[in-house]
Order: structure tokens, then sequence, then C-alpha cells
């Protein structure tokens, strides 16, 4: 059964309004001349807006919820237990260079475990969602990680550290570790859209370093409830606190956790 939940359909409702902008704003992008000065300010201002919306459309339904977003920072709630993670705009990079990759993502943590979260693709119309014990979905579509069992056949997908952020020479060792024992590595530009494939069975495993909560939060639900393992990018429980994670099939995880273990 496919029903959303009155919550899941207010965090659904919140980004297709987002959406609404960012595909606007997708199409002017896609225009503008991606060298021409001012491209990255109009894609930072697009995000600010698409939170703006999330923002005002989660606290309409839900007043006194806590928010933390990527723009914002952390506005606390009346409600001390409830508080949502954003992240209006995953994939700034492919936004502004006008590849359509990228994602709205919402999550809802309760006494600090995430409960519900919700990933939509504007650009495609793909809304991945999940709920705590109630399985992952995209659309109508219950969603199954990958059962594939062997490291040769499966697709890995990670993120490479940019300009100013992570750790290189440890990404690199990783890299070489798991690449020549893989069928392939994929690294679209959308943490959050990682998470949401892992979760449909597209990619095998996923891996990165040096991510932010709001990144993370909605795939962490995705990939569990979709039947796949989520741990730490060093095998324990840290994500949401390191921002590391290693997330996929139950045969493929721990052995791209092997992997970077070997990288040490």
């Amino acid at each position: 059964m496919s029903t959303q939940s009155a919550l899941l359909k207010v965090m659904s409702d919140a980004a297709r309004k987002a959406a609404r902008g960012l595909n606007r704003d997708f199409g002017e992008v896609a225009e503008l001349q991606v060298s021409k000065k001012g491209a990255a300010d109009f894609v930072s201002a697009a995000d600010l807006r698409a939170e703006q919306t999330v923002f005002e459309a989660l606290s309409k339904a839900r007043p006194g919820y806590g928010f933390i977003g990527e723009e914002r920072g952390l506005i606390a709630g009346t409600d001390k237990t409830h508080t949502w993670l954003v992240d209006p705009l995953d994939g700034t990079t492919n936004f502004l260079h006008a590849i359509p990759h990228f994602a709205i993502n919402i999550a809802l943590q309760r006494d600090g475990a995430v409960v519900a979260a919700v990933t939509y693709n504007p650009v495609t119309n793909d809304l991945y969602w999940a709920e705590k014990g109630k399985g992952a979905f995209v659309n109508d579509r219950r969603l199954r990680v990958s059962a594939r069992t062997r490291l040769d056949e499966s697709v890995i997908a990670t993120g490479i550290p940019f300009l100013g952020h992570g750790q290189h020479a440890k990404f690199l060792k990783e890299l070489h570790q798991v690449s020549q024992k893989v069928a392939g590595v994929r690294r679209f530009g959308s943490a959050a859209l990682d998470l949401a494939f892992v979760a449909a069975g597209r990619f095998d495993a996923f891996w990165e370093r040096d991510l932010k909560p709001w990144d993370l939060a909605a795939g962490l639900l995705l990939v569990t409830e979709a039947g796949g393992i989520v741990r730490d990018a060093d095998g324990g429980e840290t994500m949401m606190e390191s921002g590391s994670i290693c997330a996929g099939a139950p045969d493929v995880q721990p052995l791209l956790l092997e992997r970077l273990r070997a990288a040490a």
C-alpha cells in the first residue's frame, strides 16, 4: 500500500511547492551563459527562495517544530522532540551548470531519529519518500535495494571532495581500492539522489565523507526502509555526526566497507 500519511503529504506538498520555483529558475539558468558573472549569485538566490518556501509550508502545517536548513541554520521550535532537516537544493553545481540532476531534501527527526523522508527531483518529477517502519517508495512504487551479491558486478556511487572541501588524498586511496574491484564507479553530484538510487536498486552502494546532516538524513531512511544497510564510512553508526556514509544492498555494503578499510 503506497498511500501517504498526513505527515508525508505535508512534506511532499512542501517539496512540490519549492520545486515550482526551482524549475522556473533552472529554465533561466539554462539560458544564462554559465561563465557569465552573476550565475552563482542567481543560484544562491534560487536556493534561498526554495528554502523559504519549504520553511513556510512546513511551519504552517506543523507549527512549533524545529528547523535546520542549509541556508538558515538552526531555528529552535517550541516542540523540542521534532526537527526538520532541509536541503532546498542538493546538487547546486549541477543546477548552476544546467545539468538536470538535483533534489529537494526534507527529513523529520523525532527525538534524534529520522522518522520521515522526502527526496524530490523537480526535473524528472520523481518523489522518493519513506516513513519509519512503512517502507520506501518512488511516486507510488515500492522500492527495494539491489539483490546483487558480488562487488565485481556492482555499480558504486560516490562523491568527490571539491575545491576547499574534504580529504582528497584519503578519497583517492579509497577510490583506488574500490574502482579496481567493481563494475563501475559513478559520481552524479547529488548525495540525496545517490542515496535514493541505492534505495531504488540502481546503485548497489554509495560512500562519501564530509557531508552535512541535511544531505544524509532523508537518504538514510530511504535506504534502510528499502532493505539496505547504512553505516558511516568507518563501519560505525555516527553518520549524522561524522558526515560520512557507506550505504548499500545487504550483501554489497559490507564488501564496500572492506575496501574502504583497506585504504585506511
